[in-house]
C-alpha cells in the first residue's frame, strides 16, 4: 500500500456516459480499481469495450458537452480529482498524472519543433528557464534512445519515424516525472523491433523513477510482457480482474478465454480461429442480464435474467460470471483448452504446388531527390532497390519487415500504383511495367488493393453500396444499377455483413466492419490477386481473428492469391505459404513459413522473430535487441545494409553485399554467414 495506506490511485464506482435522454451511452459503468506505485495494470479488451474512455475520465478529458462523469471516485493518494476545477487539474495533469494517447502524430504539433514541445511541459509545471530547458530536452530525447538529440530537437514532427515520434510522445509524458502514466494502446502501430524497444524503454523508466502505468491495450503477448496485473473490460464494465501470471495461467471469464483463443499462430494453421460471435452491444442498450451472454458459448437462462456481481475467487484474480456462484475453487472450469470453432480446413504444413501467378524480378522504386532553385537531382530514396518474388495461384505470400523498409511501395509498384524504376512484374505473359495506364484498365479487376486505413480510402460522403459499385461502375460490371447493387448485397453477406448496410455511411461501422467492407470492395470485380496491406494492424484480438478466418475462406472458395504485407508475424503464421523478409529495400530471407518461422537464417529474420512477445513472460527464449534505427534509403550503407545493426557483422561484411544462396528446395538468403 501507498502511504497513508491509500493505493496510489483509487476507481470507484466510475460512470461515464455520452448522450442525454433516457437511453444514454453507458461508456464507463461502475468501474473498480486500484493502482499502486511501481504497478503495471493492462486494462484490455475489445475496441469500444470502454479502455480509453475510462483513461481519459481519470485524467477529466471527457469531451463535453457530449460526454459526462455521473458517478464515482477517482482518488490520487487519497485525494478526490472528480471534484477539482479544470485549473486545479491543469497543475496535476503531465505533473503527477501523463499520457501517452494512442496515435502520436496526432499529438504532436506539427508546427512546432520536438524540442519546443518538450520544453512546453518543462516550462508550465516546473517554471525553468531557456538554457535549463534545452538541456534537459537533449537529455530526455537521449534517456529515451533517439540518437542525435541536439539535432533532433529542432526537427518537426513529420522528419521523424513512427518509432521516433513515440519516442517523443513518451519523452513529453515523462518530462515531469510523474507518479502515473497512462499509455493507451502505445504500441499498436509500431513493427516488432520498435515495439520491443518502447517497452524495454517504459520498464527500464520505471525502474529507475518507480512510477505506476495503467496499460491500454488489446495485445495479450504486451500484457504478458509487462504487467504486473491484469483487468478485462467488457461493455464499460470490468469482468475479471487479477494477478497477470494467474490470468495467463488460467482465465477465468468465458470472454477472457474467447481472447485467448481468438489469438492466430503457426500451431492453428489447420483450423479456423475461434471468434467472438457478433460484436460488443450497443452501450445505450437497457441491460437485463449479463452482458456478454448473447456472445459466450457457456450462458444459460440465469445469465439473460440477473446481472452478475464480482466475485472474488482467491487472493490472485476476481470475476464477474455466475459461472462461480455455486462451485467451489477446485471445481473451477478450464476456459483455456481448445476452442468451439476449430475445424481442420487442410492438414498443418501440407505442401501447396501452384502455378505461378505474378512473378517479380528485379523490381527497383526510386524517388529523386530535387534541391536547388532549379530543382536539380542530387540523389535517390532507394525505397525498393531489387525485388525479386513468385507469387503462385491460390497462395499467400506475406512481406514483413520494420516501418519504412519498401513493403507497401513494392505492393504499390506490383499493381502499377506507382510506377517502378526498373524490373519486370509478369502477369499471365504481359509485363505490366510496360502497360499505359489505359492497358493496365481492363487487368484492375483481376489486380486489387486493401489499404491499411479502410477508413481513409473511403469517401465519407458516399454510402458503402456506392463505394462498392464505384469499381464495378468503372469496369462495366453489371448491366445495370439494380444487379450491381444485388452483387454488393451478396458480397455484404459474403463478408459477414447485412444486406442492410448498403445505406450506410463509413463512419457508422466500426473498424473490423470497415476493413470487411474494404475486403467486399476488392471482391466486387473478381479479383485473382489481392494485395493486402496491414489489414489486421489497428483491429483488436476478435475482430483480426474474424478477418483472418475471411481471408482463409475466400481463398479457400475462390483461389485468390494475396500479397500480405504486415508486421503481425503472429498473424503471417497463421496464414501465409511464404513469407519474404524485406530490410531497406532488399528481401533478405525467402521461404515457406515452416521454414522461415521454426528455423530462421538471417541474423535480421532471427531478430524479428525474437521481438514478438510470447504469451510466456520467463520462457527462456533469447529476444536479440537491434541497436539504432533503419538507415536512411537515401543514404544506405557500404556492404550488407543491416552490417552496423548485425550482432554477427564480419568485415567483410562492410565492404560489399552478400550474394544471395538459394537452396533446391527454394529457400533463400543473402548473408555472408552461410
Amino acid at each position: 500500500m501507498s502511504e497513508n495506506n491509500h493505493p496510489l490511485l483509487q476507481v470507484r464506482g466510475l460512470k461515464t456516459w455520452f448522450g442525454k435522454g433516457k437511453h444514454p451511452y453507458r461508456a464507463v459503468d461502475g468501474v473498480d480499481f486500484d493502482l499502486e506505485a511501481c504497478e503495471t495494470l493492462a486494462l484490455v479488451g475489445e475496441s469500444g469495450c470502454g479502455k480509453s474512455v475510462t483513461a481519459l475520465s481519470i485524467m477529466q478529458l471527457v469531451p463535453s458537452p457530449a460526454g459526462r462523469i455521473v458517478e464515482g471516485s477517482v482518488m490520487l493518494r487519497g485525494k478526490e480529482l472528480l471534484g477539482l476545477s479544470e485549473v486545479e487539474m491543469r497543475k496535476l495533469r503531465g505533473a503527477r498524472i501523463a499520457m501517452i494517447f494512442q496515435e502520436p502524430m496526432t499529438s504532436l504539433n506539427p508546427v512546432m519543433t520536438i524540442g519546443e514541445q518538450i520544453g512546453e511541459t518543462l516550462k508550465l509545471h516546473q517554471g525553468l528557464k531557456k538554457k535549463v530547458i534545452r538541456e534537459r530536452v537533449i537529455r530526455l530525447l537521449d534517456d529515451v534512445g533517439i540518437p542525435d538529440p541536439k539535432r533532433r530537437a529542432s526537427e518537426y514532427p513529420h522528419q521523424l519515424s513512427g518509432g521516433m515520434k513515440q519516442r517523443v510522445v513518451i519523452a513529453i509524458a515523462l518530462a515531469t516525472k510523474p507518479e502515473i502514466l497512462i499509455a493507451d494502446e502505445p504500441t499498436t502501430a509500431l513493427d516488432v523491433t520498435t515495439q520491443l524497444q518502447v517497452l524495454d524503454l517504459l520498464k527500464q523508466l520505471q525502474k529507475e523513477t518507480g512510477m505506476a502505468i495503467l496499460l491500454i491495450t488489446h495485445d495479450l503477448g504486451v500484457v504478458s510482457q509487462m504487467a504486473d496485473r491484469v483487468a478485462v473490460m467488457y461493455a464499460g464494465q470490468l469482468v475479471e480482474q487479477g494477478d497477470a501470471r494467474a490470468f495467463f495461467r488460467s482465465p477465468r471469464h468465458p470472454y477472457s478465454a474467447k481472447l485467448f483463443q481468438s489469438l492466430p499462430s503457426l500451431e492453428k494453421r489447420g483450423q479456423r480461429l475461434d471468434t467472438i460471435k457478433g460484436s460488443v452491444p450497443p452501450l445505450n442498450t437497457v441491460f437485463r442480464g449479463c452482458r456478454f451472454a448473447d456472445r459466450c458459448p457457456a450462458a444459460w437462462e440465469l445469465c439473460r435474467e440477473k446481472p452478475p456481481q464480482m466475485l472474488i475467487l482467491n487472493d490472485a484474480q476476481s470475476v464477474r460470471c455466475h459461472l462461480y456462484q455455486f462451485i467451489r475453487e477446485s471445481a473451477f472450469p478450464d476456459l483455456r483448452g481448445p476452442g468451439i470453432e476449430g475445424r481442420l480446413a487442410r492438414k498443418a504444413g501440407e505442401p501447396v504446388k501452384h502455378e505461378p501467378l505474378l512473378e517479380v524480378a528485379h523490381l527497383k522504386v526510386h524517388f529523386p531527390i530535387k534541391k536547388g532553385l532549379f530543382r536539380r537531382v542530387v540523389g535517390y530514396v532507394k525505397a525498393v532497390d531489387g525485388v525479386s518474388l513468385s507469387i503462385p495461384r491460390a497462395i499467400t505470400v506475406a512481406l514483413v519487415g520494420e516501418s519504412g523498409c519498401g513493403k507497401t511501395t513494392v505492393g504499390k509498384s506490383i499493381l502499377q500504383l506507382i510506377r517502378p524504376t526498373s524490373g519486370k512484374v509478369e502477369y499471365q505473359g504481359r509485363d505490366l511495367t510496360r502497360l499505359s495506364a489505359a492497358e493496365m484498365r481492363p487487368l484492375r479487376t483481376d489486380l486489387q488493393f486493401i489499404f491499411q486505413d479502410p477508413f481513409a480510402s473511403m469517401n465519407s460522403r458516399m454510402m458503402v453500396g456506392e463505394i462498392i459499385m464505384e469499381g464495378m461502375a468503372a469496369q462495366s460490371i453489371g448491366r445495370n444499377r439494380a444487379e450491381r447493387l444485388q452483387r454488393v448485397q451478396e458480397l455484404l453477406k459474403q463478408v459477414g455483413l447485412h444486406a442492410s448496410h448498403v445505406n450506410r455511411y463509413p463512419h457508422e461501422f466500426s473498424g473490423g466492419q470497415r476493413q470487411r467492407i474494404a475486403i467486399a470492395r476488392a471482391l466486387a470485380v473478381d479479383p485473382k490477386l489481392i494485395v493486402c496491406d496491414e489489414p489486421t494492424s489497428a483491429l483488436d484480438v476478435s475482430v483480426q481473428a474474424q478477418i483472418l478466418n475471411l481471408l482463409k475462406d475466400l481463398q479457400e472458395r475462390l483461389g485468390l492469391s494475396y500479397l500480405f504485407i504486415t508486421h503481425n508475424i503472429s498473424a503471417v503464421a497463421y496464414l501465409a505459404h511464404d513469407i519474404a523478409v524485406m530490410y531497406l529495400g532488399v528481401i533478405v530471407e525467402y521461404g515457406t513459413a515452416e521454414q522461415i518461422l521454426r528455423t530462421p537464417l538471417h541474423p535480421y529474420t532471427r531478430a524479428l522473430l525474437s521481438a514478438v512477445p510470447e504469451l510466456e513472460k520467463d520462457s527462456g527464449r533469447e529476444v536479440i535487441r537491434l541497436e539504432g534505427d533503419m538507415p536512411s534509403p537515401a543514404n544506405p550503407p557500404s556492404g550488407c545494409y543491416f552490417h552496423p545493426r548485425c550482432p554477427n557483422a564480419m568485415d567483410i561484411c562492410a565492404k560489399k553485399y552478400p550474394p544471395t544462396k538459394r537452396a533446391p528446395n527454394g529457400r533463400s538468403v543473402s548473408c555472408f554467414l552461410y
